[in-house]
């Protein structure tokens, strides 16, 4: 499983800058189809993408950029924008260019369709993967969960609590963990929240008469929701001059699990840049084949079931 790592996790690694470093090992990479990484330079008028590399130049064709390319299914954009990113690909050829140049053929699409095969199909809802965030949309974010293959995580799976826009929490390039919500063929959807701790773990961190910050998600007529994580948000008492998406120095009132409520008081609120920061799993592998949000003692019950 650890062949097929998003992109950009493989690069650093001591085994790729080894087969990177000379011909011989070149030869021995393309000879053992090993998956290597590095870094694409240029996509030329016909779509190809250049990649150096130290011992030699490389190549990846337009057809070999991505899967779909030659199908018609996936758009060029999907190889233009790999410049100045990180490749996978296999190596399957070495030879000599019209003007004398040592180059390797290389093909990202065949390192996506090995992970596909040996990886990817023998996922199932509940698993629990590495991925990299690839893309951002209003709707969702698109995450690398191996080789540059791509599944959406839709923004109402993010976090338990709500937010308008996915940049919130991540950042393009950011390593997170996700689990499979559904999979149908090979179009596989991921989820969030449930790697972000219950109703109970989250609400742990904080005890009655303790003041802390939190950042304002949303202001009713009967109250402002403060997010304290990701996965927990109290309700306030309204006071004037709140803003959304503002941080908030908040007393615990009170920590009621039987309604699943957190009471709060605000002290002061003012306007500070947030910056997404990587997540604090309560999970990071395995499998999980449901999760319940909810505490015990609450008579409503939040629950996700992975089938």
């Amino acid at each position: 499983m650890t062949s097929f790592l998003p992109e950009g996790l493989r690069i650093d690694t001591a085994e790729n800058i080894s087969y990177l470093s000379s011909c011989e090992m070149m030869y021995r990479a393309m000879e053992s189809g090993i998956i290597l990484e590095a870094k694409a330079a240029v996509c030329d008028r016909g779509h190809n993408l250049i990649v150096p590399l130290p011992c030699m130049r490389g190549v990846i064709p337009r057809e070999e950029g991505a899967l779909g390319i030659s199908e018609g299914t996936v758009r060029d954009i999907a190889i233009i924008s790999r410049v100045g990113r990180t490749v996978c690909f296999v190596v399957k050829d070495i030879f000599t260019d019209d003007e004398g140049r040592l180059t390797a053929l290389l093909s990202r699409t065949e390192a996506q369709r090995r992970c596909l095969s040996a990886y990817i199909s023998s996922l199932v809802p509940g698993d629990v993967i590495p991925a990299r965030v690839s893309h951002i949309e209003p709707f969702g974010v698109f995450c690398d969960i191996g080789c540059g293959v791509v599944a959406l995580m839709p923004i109402d799976t993010v976090s338990v609590s709500r937010i308008e826009h996915p940049d919130e929490r991540f950042e393009v390039g950011m390593d997170i963990h996700a689990v499979i919500k559904s999979k149908v063929g090979s179009r596989i959807t991921l989820s969030h929240k449930e790697l972000l701790g219950t109703w109970t773990e989250n609400a742990a961190r904080f005890k009655v008469g303790d003041t802390v910050t939190g950042v304002i998600r949303s202001v009713e007529n009967y109250g402002a929701f403060v997010e304290l994580t990701p996965n927990l948000a109290g309700l306030a008492e309204l006071k004037d001059n709140l803003e959304t998406g503002d941080t908030a120095a908040v007393f615990i009132k009170s920590v009621i699990p039987e309604k699943m409520k957190i009471k709060l008081i605000i002290i002061d609120s003012f306007y500070e840049e947030h910056k997404p920061s990587v997540p604090e799993y309560f999970i990071d592998q395995g499998h999980i084949d449901s999760f319940v949000y909810s505490p015990r003692e609450c008579l409503k019950t939040i629950r996700t079931d992975f089938i």
